[in-house]
């Protein structure tokens, strides 16, 4: 019993110092650890408490590309469009710190353990895997943190310590997952639920190429150690591709393949999703562990009605390799006409024809939900009885088998290095799974040079990036990336509008889906007598035609978003810097 409401405290600790000033409690204030540290049980059951505090959740992973160069949504961030400042709270509160102050308890008091040494270093891995997890997102926020590895009491002196240097944090997170690729097991439980040295090298190349390429495009940082980072990001990669352990989910049905990835419910029960699924946030009907993905993406008042843009629609390939770009006027196609032909991705992320729900309802895009056009559908369940309930059960992948693919290929790009042969390795598996060929560009695409990626000249790190877009859509990202490529200014109003299908006529009522029946009208003003089945999209102060009385959609274009170099790291909140004002300075911009 005593066991049993310690593993309970682990839980909830994190509950009790919400109130506290950051890492001043211990995470269970209450646990005797000479009573608790005794066997391997005890670190194993300690170990599920840092899945509970700091793996993902399924909003944190689906619906952060709201905030990215190819999605727009109901209401424009106010980082970009409002009068946003150091006041605003962005993960410095309190509760964001209490999962580092429960790793850091762990590790401390583990080593007491009368166990093996292999035992030991395989949990103390999986905690200091969580420790980098923790902090490459406080770096990624802020630049600069302070780098704590004790539990802290209330009186301790480095409680109100100064920030470290980014150089110092991301050493010490490199120390961590270097740790935890080395002496964590390599076991694969069958939920992909589990940390295992596979998981612990792919997390190690997520770091390495964010921090590498960080580095390389953030000039004005004065590092110059890039190139070693890169390096470490593709040799951890390509050891997790050399070890045959996990491969592509692909059974040769490219038009279903990719999405069965998101939609499946039990990866225990399909161990070839499971093969590419290296980590998930697993969900469960027995003890209704759910999420609301479904409504969200398809409600038009419970989500941000998450919509792709025209802009980013545009890179997905021809199945036959050529690139949709190439074709004649391919920016005033109409959606089915578009839709056609194209990369079998496409029509698993976004509802195009042939889309069904479960109930047997043919489901075009449906505009009381898209603001673009581009209904997103790779995280719904077909089952429409979920769109109104928060009780899906798919699992949510957080690590993938086809990310290591894309982080070793971009690395070894950014190192110079890429050619023939990891292409062979990486992008062409990716594209023949979507149904596309896998040959190589004969030259850079311009579109994706002018629209995206002005200074990339490289062939094959175009391509890499169009595959990383594409692959990656709606999983978490997109901004992260864009922020260490340095191409914040496409999240700006006057560099990407929010720019939807195009649409040759107004007051013409148009089929989307090719089932004959029609399902849009686009008017000035709804008509007295409508048609049965189409949603009429009113002009006006939020949507407008690009060129008046046709054209693309043109979503919340009256709405300014502006970047500023100084957004590339958020600000240090005021109110952190009350309570603690060795934190200055401020990060650049933000004084």
């Amino acid at each position: 019993m005593k066991k049993l409401l310690i593993y309970s405290l682990l839980i909830s600790g994190i509950t009790f110092s919400a109130c506290e000033d950051m890492l001043e409690k211990e995470p269970i204030h209450e646990l005797n650890a000479s009573e608790f540290f005794t066997s391997e049980n005890d670190l194993k059951i300690y170990s599920h408490s840092f899945y509970v505090n700091d793996l993902p959740t399924a909003d944190d992973i689906a619906k952060e590309d709201g905030t990215s160069d190819y999605a727009a949504i109901n209401s424009p961030s106010t980082f970009l469009s409002g009068n946003w400042s150091s006041v605003d709270q962005t993960g410095w509160a309190v509760g964001n710190w209490s999962a580092l102050r429960n790793i850091n308890y762990f590790l401390e008091h583990a080593p007491k353990t009368p166990v093996s040494e292999e035992v030991l270093n395989h949990y103390i891995g999986i905690a200091r895997f969580w420790r980098a997890f923790f902090y490459l997102d406080k770096v990624q926020t802020f630049g600069a943190v302070p780098w704590y590895d004790t539990a802290l009491n209330p009186d301790a002196p480095d409680l109100n310590k100064a920030r470290d240097s980014r150089e110092f944090v991301m050493g010490k997170v490199l120390e961590d997952i270097n740790f935890a690729a080395t002496y964590i097991r390599e076991t694969k439980d069958t939920y992909s639920s589990l940390v295992n040295r596979f998981t612990a090298l792919a997390l190690k190349s997520r770091i390495c190429l964010y921090e590498g390429t960080y580095r390389k495009y953030h000039t004005e940082l004065g590092l110059s150690d890039a190139t070693t980072w890169l390096q470490a990001a593709a040799a951890a990669a390509k050891e997790v591709m050399d070890a045959n352990q996990y491969r592509l989910y692909n059974t040769g049905k490219p038009e279903s393949d990719y999405r069965a990835l998101f939609t499946a419910e039990d990866l225990a029960g399909m161990p070839k999703i499971a093969g590419e699924v290296m980590l998930a946030r697993s969900m469960n009907t027995e003890s209704r562990v759910w999420h609301d993905l479904t409504w969200n993406f398809n409600s038009p008042t419970n989500g941000s009605r998450w919509s792709l843009l025209k802009q980013f629609v545009n890179t997905y390939m021809m199945r036959d390799g050529s690139r949709f770009t190439d074709k004649a006027d391919f920016d005033k196609i109409e959606f089915y006409t578009e839709m056609k032909n194209r990369d079998y991705r496409l029509s698993q992320t976004i509802r195009t024809e042939g889309y069904y729900r479960e109930n047997g309802t043919i489901a075009p895009p449906d505009f009381a939900v898209t603001l673009t056009g581009y209904h997103i559908k790779k995280w719904s369940l077909d089952d429409s009885w979920h769109d109104g309930q928060g009780q899906c059960t798919n699992s949510i992948p957080i690590i993938r088998y086809a990310e290591v693919l894309l982080n070793y290929a971009e690395a070894k790009a950014e190192l110079g290095t890429f050619g023939p042969a990891e292409w062979e390795l990486t992008i062409k598996p990716l594209r023949t799974r979507a149904g596309v060929s896998g040959s190589e560009p004969a030259a850079a695409d311009t579109y994706l040079q002018t629209t995206f990626f002005p200074n990339i000249s490289n062939k094959y790190l175009l391509e890499i990036r169009r595959e990383r877009g594409i692959e990656l859509c709606f999983e978490g990202f997109r901004y992260n990336d864009l922020m260490r490529w340095k191409c914040g200014d496409l999240l700006d109003s006057g560099k990407m509008l929010w720019k939807g299908i195009y649409i040759p006529a107004k007051n013409v009522n148009y089929d989307l889906n090719g089932d004959g029946k029609p399902d849009v009208c686009i008017v000035d003003k709804k008509p007295s007598t409508t048609t049965d089945g189409v949603k009429y999209v009113i002009l006006g102060a939020n949507i407008k035609l690009s060129e008046g009385d046709k054209g693309h959609l043109i979503w919340a274009w009256g709405v300014a978003r502006k970047w500023e170099n100084k957004k590339y790291l958020r600000p240090i909140p005021q109110t952190a810097i009350t309570l603690n004002p060795n934190l200055l300075p401020q990060n650049d911009g933000w004084e």
